[in-house]
């Protein structure tokens, strides 16, 4: 199959989780013997590196904002021109190599591509799936842009098919009426070579932050932002500090509550057993951060796949996760049984937080029953490997659909 990808974020230019699952994508879909070209964006700065992607370099439009764009989009500022440039020039390119040797599927990543998409449309003759990894209304919760909801909605009813990254994702994209019939929940996967549990660099983190060998730790990772629960979290500390004496919570993750949170931390009881890390970190201190934790808590209110909770799991960590809301945290972590990795908690109330991660932290040897059946779950069911052949036959149907027609 040959297959056009156009995405806003590929490596080395990885910012969140499109860049990860973009690059995991292509490598697994190259090594089932697929053809894949890559359209994406280089930074202003940068280099192209010499790996054969078609890099298009954002141009700065600013200048015609005052007689084009409306205030909203205005407001906006140099990333809309960027957006819009950077999607006109993929269009262009995605039309010459379609030209050249045709694409059998074009896919497009997320609404940061979807202006593309939406160009494309009339212009290829293949079919063009739209990959949708979370939603405008979603991200933005009280304020979401029309202008994003509008390229995200009219490209999920152009699009042949829709590949989202959960069936809690799909249920909220039906229910606001995208079509049902093309809409495919496909899981993500997680590297386990580099995601594993004997992964080094665990007693080099606790050293820095100066936290005994045996004492508990849980620890958060992702963006300080309201959808990650991550202010409940915080809220609910004290409870979970007086109940666990020993544990210690390292936050590692950026974002706009930050000062916020420090306050909270610093007048609670236990603040002195809680570490926030707020500077980038690369992949490998981040496996290390796993390492040298106990369990990982992760209370989004949204968060239609979240690769931590893979991660962690693939690291051998149990998982203290959110499961109210469009949350596709609840599809990984098992919450009982035989084969339980974690706990389910409402990431939207720190008495729930503080329950779920007070008792994950109350018994050493069920918490490494947890722990091997996560890393289990991890290696057999979020595989890069099984991510892409369900992708393929998404497209595939695409391709049959389209003959047909």
């Amino acid at each position: 199959m040959r297959i056009a990808i156009v995405t806003w974020e590929y490596p080395p230019h990885v910012v969140g989780g499109l860049g990860t699952y973009a690059g995991a994508m292509v490598e697994a879909l190259r090594a089932a013997g697929h053809d894949v070209e890559v359209f994406a964006a280089l930074r202003a700065a940068d280099s192209a590196p010499a790996d054969g992607t078609h890099w298009a370099r954002p141009l700065e439009l600013t200048p015609l904002y005052s007689s084009l764009l409306n205030g909203e989009a205005q407001a906006w500022g140099p990333l809309l021109g960027e957006l819009a440039a950077t999607n006109v020039i993929w269009a262009d390119r995605v039309r010459e190599r379609h030209g050249l040797q045709p694409f059998d599927v074009v896919a497009i990543h997320d609404w940061l591509a979807a202006p593309a998409g939406l160009v494309l449309a009339p212009l290829v003759d293949a079919p063009l799936v739209f990959h949708v990894h979370s939603t405008e209304r979603g991200r933005q919760g009280v304020a979401p842009s029309p202008i994003v909801g509008s390229w995200e909605y009219t490209l999920g009813h152009t699009a042949a098919a829709v590949v989202t990254v959960s069936k809690a994702m799909r249920e909220d994209l039906v229910a606001h009426g995208w079509p049902d019939d093309r809409v495919h929940a496909v899981w993500n996967g997680v590297d386990t070579r580099r995601y594993h549990p004997q992964a080094p660099g665990g007693s080099d983190v606790r050293a820095r932050y100066n936290i005994p060998a045996a004492a508990p730790v849980a620890l958060f990772i992702g963006r300080l932002t309201e959808v990650k629960g991550v202010r409940q979290l915080a809220a609910a500390w004290a409870a979970v500090a007086a109940q666990r004496p020993g544990a210690w919570l390292v936050v590692l993750g950026s974002g706009e509550l930050e000062h916020e949170l420090r306050d909270t931390f610093a007048h609670a009881d236990g603040s002195d057993r809680v570490v926030m890390r707020t500077e980038f970190v690369d992949e490998p201190e981040r496996i290390a951060h796993y390492a040298a934790s106990d369990v990982v808590v992760l209370p989004s209110t949204y968060e239609p796949f979240g690769l931590v909770a893979a991660e962690a799991m693939a690291c051998g960590k149990p998982a203290v996760v959110g499961a109210q809301g469009v949350v596709g945290f609840r599809e990984q972590v098992i919450a009982g049984g035989p084969k339980q990795t974690g706990l389910h908690v409402n990431g939207a109330d720190p008495n729930d937080i503080a329950w779920g991660l007070s008792h994950a932290l109350e018994d050493r040897d069920r918490l490494a029953a947890w722990s091997e059946n996560a890393r289990a779950r991890a290696a057999t069911t979020f595989t890069w490997e099984r991510s892409a052949a369900a992708t393929l036959a998404v497209y595939q149907s695409a391709i049959e659909a389209r003959a047909q027609a």
